[in-house]
């Protein structure tokens, strides 16, 4: 991911589709961070790159204030939306920012969390930020969907999502390289978190797996937003041909399953927790 760089358009369009369209985040992980995080009600939490406050409204009631931050201005309005929805409001707090544009007069906090948003920052620069946002001893979350599983769909009383088809349909009409704003990305977002956490001087990581694979049905419309609340094939990028890609991939959808209905398996959700040490950490590595 060496020769992207960020742009605005990256997820332009995409709030309207992304809370219907993303597969949620396995059912068991709030009350699992709760524990872990030992959340009380009582502290702060910064979310990055917080979309439409997937994560941070489910969390929001285990601490005193939540602080969601989006450079998407469809996300923030959308999370506050949601969380007045909710009724949320008074627990929220949402900031148009790019989290390269931390610390932004924030404050100090208990968590950090990075919901699959974590590769698309500079991520040197926004760890080591991070890491003086957060108190001694306040953790850095960093979760995703478990990439290495596999999940089955024998079982299930609809066909499976045509992903592959999708994915094909997109080249048709972007090409074959991935897209992502303004720009191409050809090498796929980067990899090797650890490196750069351990560097900014965080301490773990914690890992917990918390569990998937609870069946969940799809209508077509919700497989078009999921779509559309791709980097890769968001709104914007289809320019005048947006209605005739749509078009032809509800023709795709229509042709998998004419009911309509599909069905996959909830993904787990892996969760890294980092720990910014109590202590300053020695830099001779004596005991003084």
């Amino acid at each position: 991911m060496t020769d992207w760089e960020w742009d605005e358009t990256l997820f332009a369009g995409a709030a309207p589709y992304y809370q219907r369209g993303r597969l949620p985040y396995a059912p068991g992980l709030v009350p699992r961070l709760a524990e872990v995080l030992a959340a009380d009600g009582t502290g702060r939490l910064l979310d990055v790159g917080c979309g439409p406050g997937t994560l941070t409204l489910p969390l929001a009631p285990l601490f005193r204030e939540a602080v969601g931050v989006d450079p998407d201005s469809g996300m923030i309005a959308e999370a506050a939306r949601r969380a007045a929805t909710a009724g949320l409001s008074a627990r929220t707090r949402w900031s148009r920012l790019r989290a390269e544009h931390l610390p932004a007069g924030l404050g100090t906090f208990d968590v950090a969390v990075f919901a699959q948003s974590f590769h698309w920052t500079d991520r040197e620069r926004v760890a080591r930020t991070v890491h003086g946002m957060l108190r001694p001893g306040g953790a850095l979350v960093h979760l995703a969907d478990l990439k290495t599983e596999r999940r089955t769909t024998a079982g299930l009383p609809y066909p499976a999502v045509p992903y592959a088809g999708i994915a094909a349909l997109v080249r048709r009409y972007l090409g074959p390289v991935r897209r992502a704003g303004r720009s191409l990305l050809p090498q796929g977002t980067p990899g090797g978190e650890a490196a750069v956490l351990s560097g900014a001087g965080f301490a773990g990581p914690e890992r917990h797996v918390v569990p998937g694979g609870q069946a969940l049905v799809r209508t077509t419309d919700d497989v078009v937003a999921w779509t559309f609340s791709m980097s890769f094939s968001a709104p914007h990028l289809f320019g005048p041909d947006r209605a005739s890609f749509e078009a032809d991939l509800r023709r795709l959808l229509g042709g998998a399953c004419p009911a309509g209905r599909f069905a996959e398996r909830i993904p787990s959700t892996e969760v890294f927790v980092w720990r910014r040490p109590r202590q300053a950490r020695s830099r001779t590595g004596g005991t003084g």
